[in-house]
């Protein structure tokens, strides 16, 4: 790795601080109108460093005729969510008073979008913490949108080559220039957070807890302004807003681009998203029917409670209405095997994601059908692409590095003193950007503070290696990446 390059990378983690030195003073005009302004040192104290960094990052200027390669993106991108998560933590220590290991794990679950918490008491708490958390969603999902368009098809494991919305005979991008896909998505990701803030504060929502769920819901993070999260609310037409926001944050962004564009059926005729919608009815109904049954909720009451918790787990959000995990052990069981499914690629949403379980299922499909007709020569497709080799080894690979993450992570964690449930729950929860865990101690009635540091720490990891999807950091261990 060059000098040069090297300067580029730093020059515009540079950048990076400083838009997040400027976002800090979101917290600061919050406590302003809320008259508290005994509470702004810290932020203000904050985006100074935050600033000071920025601009000693890019006082040398970007080195001229000198551009990143494909592999240089993935040290941008590790290096950018490490030093970002470094920075929004300041805000935690200096205002919260949080020690600085449980300041990073907050941090690093808001910028990820991971929604995992060690904060308590948030109903009396200052409202500039609560919109700094959700704003670190906010800026996290908008981050990862990005980055799933841009970095992690070199990588070959984001699966967006599957969802080109154009004709094979034009370009492979959805627009010729790669700046105007990313001004396209971030006008989508404004748009539906401008309606969102809108429809939670006709359901009955205040202003502010409007502003701070819409950040959340539709970056699929999880913070919440209540240790009741939307439990809090008693309308139904809140919890309705939530789910339908947490699933348009777990749709391809991608293709709303296309939809702005004047392909309003773009949504409607991807396969990924019609089995997203599809597996949801589907826990919805089967679900919310098993809950009307066993207790005494009208079906209605039932599929609604179902609709919110489903939702947020599979869409890796982690609201909760409740406690999930009293339902008894059908539904627990059902809770933890949809955290790993995830969104769809291309959105916020963590988990494998949809598409990797479709092409699974058409592979099996396919051997079956090979061992019943042995010299029948089977052309698999999805999404109207060819599965060629190159994509079903990058599945496959990611896959097995996923399972295998989570067993190491869990392992950690029960050297840590954890015991199995919590241990294994919360390295798939916080690998999967889910948030919330099970049992007892981390489940969404409870949190992370209790935990040791070192079970912290090792959660932060989970995070970041699920946001980032895991090879994106790996990558950067293997030798040869690091040789000219």
């Amino acid at each position: 790795m060059s000098g040069p390059t090297l300067r580029i990378i730093g020059f515009i983690n540079g950048i990076f601080l400083i838009t997040l030195a400027i976002s800090m003073l979101v917290p600061v005009i919050t406590l302003l109108i809320y008259e508290r302004t005994n509470e702004m040192g810290g932020f203000l104290w904050s985006s100074i460093c935050c600033l000071i960094a920025g601009l000693a990052l890019i006082a040398r200027g970007r080195p001229e005729g000198v551009n990143l390669r494909p592999r240089d993106m993935y040290l941008l991108t590790v290096s950018s969510w490490l030093v970002v998560g470094v920075f929004a933590s300041v805000p935690f220590v200096l205002a919260q008073k949080m020690s600085y290991t449980d300041a990073f794990f907050e941090s690093m679950s808001g910028i990820t979008a991971t929604g995992a918490t060690v904060l308590s008491g948030l109903d009396e708490m200052s409202q500039g913490i609560l919109i700094w958390r959700s704003l670190l969603h906010w800026l996290g999902g908008m981050g990862f949108i990005g980055m799933a368009v841009a970095i992690l098809p070199m990588l070959r494991i984001g699966g967006m080559r599957l969802f080109q919305t154009e004709s094979s005979d034009r370009s492979e991008k959805i627009l010729p220039r790669s700046h105007m896909v990313a001004k396209f998505m971030v006008l989508a990701y404004v748009g539906l957070s401008l309606i969102g803030v809108l429809a939670f504060w006709l359901a009955g929502m205040g202003l502010f807890d409007s502003i701070n769920h819409t950040m959340s819901a539709i970056a699929t993070g999880g913070f919440s302004t209540s240790d009741r999260s939307l439990g809090n609310w008693s309308q139904p037409a809140i919890h309705w807003v939530a789910v339908v926001l947490m699933i348009l944050g777990s749709l391809p962004f991608v293709l709303y681009v296309s939809v702005l564009r004047g392909n309003y059926k773009a949504l409607l005729h991807d396969q990924q998203v019609r089995g997203f919608i599809g597996i949801l009815l589907l826990i919805w109904l089967v679900l919310g029917s098993w809950y009307a049954l066993t207790t005494q909720l009208h079906w209605l009451e039932a599929v609604r409670h179902v609709a919110v918790n489903t939702t947020s787990i599979i869409s890796t959000t982690g609201f909760a209405l409740g406690d999930y995990t009293l339902w008894g052990g059908f539904a627990g069981m059902l809770f933890f095997y949809i955290g790993f499914v995830g969104g769809c690629s291309g959105s916020t949403a963590g988990g494998l994601k949809i598409f990797r379980f479709q092409v699974a299922y058409s592979l099996l499909k396919a051997n079956l059908l090979q061992l019943v007709h042995p010299r029948a020569v089977i052309k698999q497709r999805y999404n109207n692409h060819r599965l060629d080799e190159d994509i079903v080894r990058s599945i496959l690979t990611f896959a097995f590095v996923y399972t295998s993450t989570i067993a190491v992570l869990a392992l950690g964690l029960t050297l840590c003193g954890l015991d199995w449930i919590t241990a294994l729950s919360g390295a798939a929860s916080t690998l999967s950007g889910v948030g919330p865990g099970m049992g007892e101690i981390i489940g969404p009635a409870g949190n992370f503070s209790s935990l040791p540091d070192t079970a912290k720490w090792i959660l932060t990891t989970g995070m970041l290696l699920g946001r980032l999807e895991i090879l994106t950091v790996l990558i950067l261990f293997v030798p040869t990446f690091w040789r000219h």
